[in-house]
């Protein structure tokens, strides 16, 4: 079964439809268990669509990297606690 830490890690691919069929499946598998991921894919769609329609068109992928390493962090904070 898919964990939070991992959802995590390819959150951006899930977002983008970059995952292949399995995959999605034990995303949607577990996001229908995990409000807390729920919300976490929901904000990233959300933070992804911002950046989509203020940007040139043109997105930074370090920048993008580092914002989807810094969620990831703070939900696996939130898991410890």
């Amino acid at each position: 079964m898919l964990m939070c830490r991992d959802l995590a890690r390819i959150a951006s691919d899930y977002i983008d439809d970059e995952l292949g069929t399995g995959q999605k499946l034990s995303v949607k598998m577990h996001l229908m268990m995990c409000k807390d991921c729920r919300s976490f894919i929901g904000n990233l769609r959300a933070s992804t669509d911002l950046i989509r329609a203020h940007s040139s068109g043109k997105q930074d992928p370090e920048l993008v990297r580092r914002i989807d390493e810094q969620v990831a962090q703070a939900l696996s904070a939130k898991k410890k606690n």
